[in-house]
């Protein structure tokens, strides 16, 4: 039925006959000629209907948009002056021969033009609608092209695909898995992989030294932009490769499938350790982009009489930092408010603020409600270290750690994307490596990545003695912000793993119930092994500019987990249900 994709015609095609199928984009009657844009997966092309074709141009005059057609005709030029330079198919025609109206089209739920407002809700509804806009259809080409690359590559370094189980056992964070009952055996459930974390890591047991998938993961939990119910990863584990070398080959993949993709090339990625970026930034996937720091100053205001700062700047526990934003001494009142507030969402109680607008005049040239609890030695501290300029802003953090930090960095970006000092037209990837091990919350320990990360350069014994002290052999790869992967060497010696499942409250009868296999593993000749995970949506999200991984899923749910297209999910069969011993109890919601 085709022997050319619309979007696929050229001038080298000029006076080829070619047959054609797609669907309407547009329909115009100008002048007694019926011009009609048909689009297909590849793009779109213009097709002229002359009057002379009698019946042809009267079919033609039915067509209606989204109409599904097959056209025969013969390619022609365009006269110069009807040239399209915004189609890549614009100096082209295809005048019509033959039509036929495979299907016609009720009026459209949704629009499908270019100035679309459709509501999430309502694309999701008629996804398969809104796939035939061609900026959708070219992010799912996008997509699969770059899905072929990676297997290219990773295939090409030695790595096999190999499937791991689907239905599988519960992980640790099991309140975050989907559980699926057994009907053979009654009142047991498999839950749904939330990676396929100890499988790859029993192929690296069993001899399968060099293993990829790209894989479905399943993770019940709130949602957000860059986050759903079921997500893609790359996923790559590999055994006698040290971490650097794990890097090193995951970053060629990155950074040849960017040059391949997009033409854009990387320099070797800058590696920075999980303190620094901290430090630095209150992130562990800092956008490099954006110039704005996070810079401490504790030491400079832990004698002046203001509790707000000499609190936290002699608390071990606390910390007080300072971002410079050099013109920010233009921003009112109003907008310092703003911004003020926007801090407070992560636990600020304040953002204390100096305005530099004449250093030429000493502390007269300073503005600040809080000057009057600085002396001399603090600002003159503060405007050394922070290296000030006349119109600069100070915004300052001063807190326990935590809150200081998360609120300095979420407000380093907020602030880098409304002053215009983020350079959106760059990329920035880095490694951040040399993570905890362990974070603590209420008294609790909790794998910073997962508790299958083995520690860098430590033995059980002295894990267990300072295990929040110990750094783990674990690395991101970051890029603008987002991190795109996350890997580690993995523990391979049992005593280990058990040493790390105590640490985190699992007692040995749970790690028996839980990981049994996995133990028993460990003691058959384990190698050494890691790998790394990429998200593929959060990497695609990235390359084509989409501003959610929604945009580049086929069908994706929505921020409640729920698919509108297929109205799932949905009450179970009670026969269903019977069959599996199970029963559902009412709420009141």
């Amino acid at each position: 039925m085709r022997s050319i994709y619309c979007g696929q015609i050229r001038e080298a095609h000029v006076g080829h006959s070619v047959q054609l199928v797609g669907w309407v984009n547009r329909r115009r009657d100008l002048g007694g000629v019926i011009f009609v844009q048909l689009r297909d997966r590849e793009g779109l092309v213009q097709v002229v209907f002359d009057p002379d074709l009698q019946e042809v141009f009267d079919k033609a005059n039915s067509l209606r948009a989204e109409f599904c057609v097959q056209i025969e005709g013969v390619v022609r030029a365009r006269p110069e002056s009807q040239v399209n330079a915004d189609m890549a198919t614009g100096a082209v025609e295809v005048l019509g021969k033959q039509l036929t109206i495979i299907n016609k089209a009720l009026p459209l739920p949704i629009a499908l033009d270019d100035h679309q407002k459709n509501s999430e809700e309502a694309r999701l509804k008629y996804r398969y609608l809104d796939l035939r806009r061609p900026e959708m259809t070219e992010r799912l080409i996008f997509r699969a092209k770059v899905t072929g690359f990676v297997r290219r590559y990773l295939e090409a370094q030695g790595f096999l695909d190999i499937e791991t189980p689907i239905l599988t056992k519960a992980t640790p964070e099991g309140a975050r898995d989907y559980l699926v009952p057994s009907r053979t055996h009654k009142g047991k459930f498999f839950a749904l992989p939330q990676s396929p974390q100890l499988f790859k890591q029993l192929l690296m047991v069993a001899g399968m030294d060099r293993y990829y998938q790209i894989v479905k993961c399943f993770r019940d939990e709130d949602l957000r932009a860059d986050r759903q119910p079921e997500f893609t990863q790359i996923d790559i584990e590999t055994s006698f490769l040290t971490a650097p070398e794990v890097r090193a080959i995951t970053e060629g993949l990155v950074t040849e499938l960017f040059e391949e993709m997009l033409g854009v090339k990387f320099d070797a990625f800058p590696t920075m350790t999980y303190l620094e970026a901290m430090t630095r930034f209150g992130s562990d996937k800092p956008d490099l982009r954006n110039p704005l720091e996070i810079v401490d100053v504790a030491d400079l205001l832990a004698h002046v009489e203001f509790k707000v700062f000499n609190g936290p700047a002699n608390d071990p526990k606390g910390r007080v930092a300072v971002i410079k934003v050099p013109g920010g001494a233009s921003l009112s009142r109003k907008q310092l408010d703003d911004y003020q507030a926007f801090a407070g969402v992560y636990g600020a109680k304040g953002l204390p603020w100096l305005k530099v607008n004449d250093l030429s005049k000493g502390v007269e040239g300073l503005q600040s409600p809080i000057l009057k609890f600085l002396d001399d030695q603090a600002i003159q501290g503060l405007l050394a270290r922070l290296e000030v300029a006349d119109g600069d802003l100070l915004l300052f953090g001063s807190d326990s750690y935590k809150v200081c930090t998360d609120a300095l960095g979420a407000l380093r970006l907020k602030l880098g994307e409304d002053l215009g000092f983020t350079r959106t037209e760059e990329w920035a990837p880095l490694w951040v490596v040399d993570f905890p091990m362990f974070e603590e919350d209420e008294g609790r320990l909790y794998a910073l990545h997962h508790p299958f990360t083995a520690p860098l350069n430590a033995s059980p014994e002295q894990l267990t003695a300072d295990p929040l002290s110990t750094i783990s052999n674990a690395y991101d790869m970051v890029l603008n912000g987002v991190e795109l992967g996350g890997g580690s060497v993995r523990i391979h010696d049992n005593a280990m793993q058990q040493a790390v499942f105590k640490l985190l409250g699992i007692s040995s009868e749970e790690a028996e119930e839980k990981f049994g296999f996995l133990l028993e593993a460990l003691q058959y000749g384990a190698p050494v092994h890691a790998g790394l995970a990429f998200g593929l949506d959060r990497l695609v999200m990235l390359m084509t500019g989409a501003s959610s991984i929604r945009d580049v899923m086929a069908f994706p749910k929505t921020t409640t987990a729920a698919c509108p297209l297929t109205e799932a999910p949905s009450f179970a069969n009670p026969q269903a249900l019977e069959e599996l011993s199970l029963a559902v109890k009412k709420t009141d919601a």
